[in-house]
């Protein structure tokens, strides 16, 4: 596969059409709208040529080696409103800008799902957008836990290490994650298999929530989460930042170093990480034992950009190791116990050690290694008269668990993933309001599974999608829509394993087929049509009508034997139809200069939903089926397909008076109702939806403070989670999860000397309260029962204070 991306990525190099024009500029004055004062350090970027600048102190900014065309170019400025506008470049143009002193962000730019760089309001599709400095105002114990704040979208969690994103109720394979302009493949099909990306790496999240196959393919049924890196570096600069996070409840301690630069068009950005936790605590189990963990990460990139293009090379290295909680309990005290090696080399439990819990790089036997490697090659080439975007990217990701103390501390569960991702996009030059693209994409992926325990087969995977998007403008109305075809096969591979279960190169008369070969070829077809119109300049309009589609997973079609960490026997059906959906969203939005407000509604009817049913036996009661790889029997469960129907929505509002410029209140509720179709009351509702989720802050700011405290803030926030009753409580893997309340508050501040920047302090406190709360997408709400107190499962973390401190180091200025 690499010589056959190989030899079709050379020609398309040979066949470029540069052009060796005049140096293409843009250049211009930028300043505060309300005194006229020129803005020094403003940010000029133009997205879709990843090329920017920054304003000197006589507020003049000049942008050079830019491909002739018409481009959004986004201009912000901490403590200003943002702005975007699209402005035509050719030759030596001049353009200047005015910025509004003020926290809320008007004309967001966005990426995802589109051909070229769009203002959010034009955008049919909802969409969340969560830049660096809403990150440094958080205190999260990982990614996706950060972007989990946001309208309708939630996570799932095994404790603070692990978490999985879940778009308006959907989650695993129906959520594409994109980092590096890549979708992010880490075998995302177990609980237990978090997001692999550095949480440090990271400048802006934009969420799709929506069908978004158009572009992505396979997976994209409930959206997209896109996480993006640090803009290029202006030229002639050389700058870097030393930042550092330390949390109360688990004594996480963040480091990271950053340095990046541009010279004559070539820039580099340099960044690593390392993180250290112990376990976390709550009011009613204390220290939660197994639940530490450790990173060290790194990324590189260098890039080159010039008339003809950019060309950037991405080299990235996640290096994570974690406890697993299994929270098993002694019964005469509550207390949490661990694995011990009995004299006769059993498996034996005894109480966790009190002066252990707070211990880092602590991991018992029962822990996970997970290493993802990846590497990017990101393109953009003037190809006649439009442009041509290629990326091919390689990525290996390495699980590894150690689980069997009788075993040693070695990995028994250990899968490793090879994808090769290619991406190539032609874009045609604007022509009359008319923005044209098309394009093919897709993946090719070989599992291994080099342990002692097998929990689905080895496979082969290969898709390819083919798309064609396109954007029409208006004065007031933008409509957009395309089409896609898709196709992927899947090969799952034999197994025979002897009577103990080890790998056998062959089968003999005893073997056991643990899994058995198969090919599965899928197929199917995605659209979306949609618009945005502006009833006047304060109200707006937005509706979409899209298609996704998703394959069914190697494991969802090829499973057999106890799935790890469960006692569930599960069978997986070589014969299941791909899943398709049909989703309708609308928007009503209000933007004006006090207020603004939207409301978000989606109804999302999914034929084909793929979900694990249990099965009966002949004689009455559960089918046991013993598996004698994992040495232990359980209920088994098939998977199969029906019909499902997701509806809800998001309403958020914003109050931000320009005559109290200092006072901002933004308030957001969000819900969603996931039903499976033609079932029973015991089985109506999808497992683990998000509750009802209502959310509150108040914030003041200030943009200079005596001179030294510049672009202050102040917050006080309230989020509640409704009591979640509608659950899937056949087989009891579900409970009631009642409401809670969680209390935060923040504050932060730049610190100035007469230099610039020394400095940035935010000081988070979240659950200030303490409340002792369980989330329904919580993993660990069931694991065993206290028997003291009679509590089932554990609770999440208590209050937690982070500071989080950013040094900011110039080394070169323009």
């Amino acid at each position: 596969m690499k010589t056959k991306l190989f030899y079709i990525y050379i020609p398309l190099l040979l066949c470029l059409s540069i052009n060796a024009k005049a140096q293409n500029q843009i250049s211009g004055m930028i300043r505060d709208s309300k005194n006229g004062e020129p803005l020094h350090v403003a940010s000029i970027y133009i997205p879709d040529l990843k090329i920017g600048t920054i304003s000197n102190v006589a507020g003049e900014y000049l942008l050079r080696n830019v491909q002739s065309g018409t481009y959004l170019i986004e201009i912000s400025l901490i403590g200003y409103r943002s702005i975007a506008e699209r402005i035509r470049i050719e030759g030596v143009s001049k353009h200047d800008f005015s910025l509004t002193p003020t926290s809320y962000e008007l004309d967001e730019v966005m990426l995802t799902g589109v051909a070229t760089a769009t203002k959010k309001r034009e955008n049919p599709i909802p969409v969340s957008i969560l830049n660096k400095n809403e990150l440094l105002q958080s205190a999260s114990s990982n990614i996706i836990d950060a972007i989990s704040e946001l309208p309708g979208i939630s996570q799932i969690t095994v404790g603070p290490s692990i978490s999985k994103p879940i778009v308006r109720g959907l989650g695993y394979n129906r959520v594409i994650v994109m980092n590096d302009g890549v979708r992010q493949e880490g075998q995302q099909w177990f609980d237990e298999f978090g997001i692999e990306i550095d949480e440090n790496s990271v400048n802006k999240v934009e969420v799709l929530k929506g069908p978004a196959s158009l572009r992505y393919g396979s997976d994209a049924m409930a959206g997209v989460i896109n996480f993006l890196s640090p803009t290029t570096m202006a030229e002639g600069n050389v700058k870097g930042n030393l930042a550092g996070n330390f949390q109360t409840n688990n004594g996480l301690i963040n480091g990271s170093v950053n340095l990046a630069g541009n010279n004559k068009g070539f820039s580099w950005d340099l960044l690593y990480t390392g993180m250290l936790a112990h376990n976390y605590k709550n009011k009613y189990d204390g220290y939660v034992w197994n639940s530490g963990y450790s990173e060290n990460n790194l990324k590189g990139i260098f890039g080159i950009n010039k008339e003809w293009g950019f060309s950037h090379l991405i080299l990235s290295m996640f290096n994570l190791k974690l406890g697993i909680v299994e929270g098993l309990r002694d019964s005469a005290t509550g207390n949490f116990e661990r694995h011990l090696l009995a004299s006769d080399d059993t498996d034996s439990l005894a109480i966790a050690p009190s002066d252990e819990y707070k211990k880092y790089n602590n991991y018992p036997i029962i822990h996970q290694h997970v290493r993802h490697y990846k590497a990017v090659l990101d393109n953009s080439f003037v190809m006649g008269t439009g442009r041509l975007n290629l990326r091919l990217g390689l990525q290996l990701n390495y699980r590894q668990e150690a689980n069997d103390i009788t075993k040693g501390d070695i990995y028994n569960n250990y899968f490793f993933l090879r994808t090769l991702n290619y991406d190539a996009q032609y874009i045609l030059p604007e022509k009359n309001k008319w923005e044209v693209s098309f394009g093919v994409n897709g993946m090719q992926q070989a599992s291994e599974d080099r342990g002692i325990v097998f929990v689905l087969p080895e496979y082969d995977l290969f898709d390819i999608g083919a798309f064609a998007i396109a954007k029409k403008t208006f004065d007031k109305l933008t409509i957009t829509g395309g089409l896609r075809v898709d196709s992927r096969t899947l090969h799952g591979k034999d197994l025979f394993v002897d009577t103990m279960g080890i790998r056998l190169s062959k089968p003999d008369n005893y073997s056991v087929h643990r899994f058995t070969d198969y090919h599965s070829n899928f197929s199917g077809f995605s659209g979306s049509i949609g618009f945005a119109y502006d009833l006047s300049q304060t109200f707006y309009i937005k509706a979409n009508l899209a298609r996704g589609f998703r394959a069914p997973t190697a494991a969802e079609s090829g499973q057999n034997g106890i799935h790890d960490g469960t006692p569930f026997y599960e069978i997986g059906e070589h014969n299941l139809k791909p899943e398709n959906s049909l989703q309708v969203d609308a928007t009503l939005g209000l933007n004006a200069d006090d207020i603004s407000a939207e409301l978000n509604v989606f109804n999302n009817k999914v034929n084909n939903y793929i979900f694990p049913v249990k099965l009966e036996s002949v004689f009455g009661g559960d089918s046991i089926r013993e598996d004698n790889v994992a040495g232990f029997s359980g209920p088994t469960f098939k998977y199969i397909a029906g019909d499902a129907n997701l509806s809800g929505g998001e309403l958020m509002l914003d109050i931000h008076p320009h005559t109290i410029s200092f006072f901002n209140f933004e308030s957001a509720f969000s819900m969603v109702r996931a039903i499976q179709l033609h079932q029973d009351a015991s089985t109506k509702y999808l497992p683990y939806t998000p509750p009802d989720k209502w959310q509150s802050k108040i914030k003041f700011v200030a943009k200079k403070l005596d001179g030294i405290f510049q672009n202050s803030y102040i917050s006080f926030g309230v989020d509640h989670y409704f009591t979640q009753d509608k659950i899937y409580y056949q087989f009891g893997n579900e409970t009631v999860t009642p409401g809670y309340t969680l209390i935060n508050v923040g504050i932060g501040s730049e610190i100035h000397s007469a230099k610039g920047n020394v400095c940035s302090i935010y000081l988070v406190g979240n659950n200030l309260a303490d409340v002792a709360y369980q989330s329904n997408m919580s993993r660990l709400k069931y694991t065993d029962t206290n028997n003291v107190t009679g509590r089932i499962g554990i609770y999440n973390m208590g209050r937690n204070i982070s500071l989080k401190v950013l040094l900011p180091l110039d080394f070169k200025k323009q």
